[in-house]
């Protein structure tokens, strides 16, 4: 086979969209069809124009670029759509990694598909494989979460969902909310292995593994910096978390949920449910049963 394929790229001489991988941190980690795309397209549409120069330069690339962020993607995927209807071949990329991946770009690859407006991914370095690869966490199954809520009290509830994840868990955060979220994902999801990716790919590149509980420890004695992957395994105390559930009444569980979590309880004895591997209705009639006082008929639709 050819280095270029014909076969892979839309023959058209209408426009096109690349989403084109980008190094998440070393230079070198690119792919020669990256490579190729960024040097033919017509215009590279960026995160911030700055950062991208620098990786064009390295490569002695020299192609107009337009930035594409989140702040002003409602208006210009619009104008980049109009570009490609006119035959414009444009390429997408992120400050690093794959577009799209907790990055912006939703918006623009929706416009396309629905004019009609070839979509073509150029895979590339991703933060959370390559973290995932190396943390030590089982790999069959995982759950890709993105960033949490950066406000306390929607982090919390967004880890009370995750209480009886049994896959393998990924999310990015902040170095400047990372203790806390450590913090309180132990506090939550209770103590399980886990793995604290900082730096992938970079000078600084560091992978804290360990307990939960010993990544919290090692966050209060030494602030984490740069660009952060948090990998959760499995939770070693399932089956007697599964126990105390067991013996904890139904009806107080949905209490504690509505109380911790701030759920309201509609969303409370879902989780409760969920926990016990019942439907909410079987729940709910559970409830009803034991302590028809507590929850209210109305609740049950």
């Amino acid at each position: 086979m050819s280095a270029k394929d014909p076969a892979a790229e839309p023959q058209t001489s209408a426009g096109c969209l690349y989403l084109v991988g980008t190094p998440i941190g070393n230079l070198e980690d690119i792919t020669l069809r990256a490579l190729r795309i960024l040097k033919e397209a017509d215009q590279i549409a960026c995160e911030d124009t700055r950062h991208t120069q620098k990786l064009l330069t390295h490569y002695d690339i020299h192609k107009p670029l337009v930035s594409y962020h989140e702040h002003n993607e409602l208006t210009r995927a619009p104008a980049l759509v109009v570009a490609m209807e006119q035959g414009a071949k444009i390429a997408l990329v992120s400050d690093a990694g794959m577009p799209l991946v907790s990055d912006p770009g939703h918006r623009l690859v929706m416009l396309c598909l629905r004019h009609h407006i070839p979509v073509v991914p150029i895979p590339g370095p991703s933060a959370l494989l390559a973290s995932l690869s190396a943390s030590g966490m089982p790999t069959e199954e995982f759950l890709f979460v993105g960033f949490l809520p950066s406000r306390g009290g929607e982090r919390r509830r967004a880890l009370e969902r995750l209480r009886i994840e049994e896959r393998t868990i990924i999310l990015y955060e902040a170095p400047h909310r990372v203790a806390e979220c450590v913090a309180e994902a132990l506090e939550i999801l209770g103590e399980r292995p886990a793995c604290l990716a900082r730096e992938v790919t970079k000078l600084h590149e560091e992978f804290v593994r360990g307990k939960l509980s010993e990544i919290a420890t090692a966050l209060e004695e030494r602030p984490a910096r740069g660009e952060i992957t948090l990998i959760l395994g499995p939770s070693d105390a399932s089956e007697g978390q599964a126990q105390g559930n067991s013996a904890q009444s139904l009806a107080a569980r949905v209490e504690e949920l509505m109380h911790q979590a701030k759920l309201d309880r509609k969303e409370a004895l879902k989780l409760a449910a969920k926990e016990r591997g019942l439907t909410r209705r079987a729940a709910y009639h559970q409830i009803v049963g034991g302590r028809s006082n507590e929850v209210h008929s109305g609740e049950e639709s």
